[in-house]
């Protein structure tokens, strides 16, 4: 149902922007979604990096705040992460999440690693 892209190796302070698309879901149900991008570094628990309600309020952890920009394209199905100012910790594999409120859907995540 999710297709991440857009990981990839950067330096510190590189930017990347991650997309996933929904392509097989329904419109009105990805219109409706809590949309949200997670990571998971080597030997770490998966986290919440940032999300989107449906109602477009967004939240980020602590640690990406005014680096890092979740967004959404209706017509295409497609949420985005636009990472900037780009760190070492950053490092991890990103997966896109869909919350229909009755099911997570989840993409097949995408490598990102910065380098110092």
């Amino acid at each position: 149902q999710l297709q991440a892209s857009g990981g990839g190796s950067v330096q510190a302070g590189g930017t990347l922007k991650l997309s996933c698309l929904a392509s097989g879901m329904i419109w009105s149900t990805f219109t409706s979604s809590r949309l949200a991008w997670y990571r998971q570094a080597p030997g770490k628990q998966r986290e919440l990096v940032a999300d989107l309600t449906s109602g477009g309020s967004t939240n980020y952890q602590d640690s990406v705040k005014g680096r890092f920009t979740i967004s959404k394209n209706n017509a295409k199905k497609a949420v985005y992460l636009q990472m900037n100012s780009l760190e070492p910790e950053d490092t991890a594999v990103y997966y896109c999440n869909v919350e229909t409120g009755s099911r997570d859907y989840w993409g097949q995540g995408t490598q990102v690693t910065v380098s110092s």
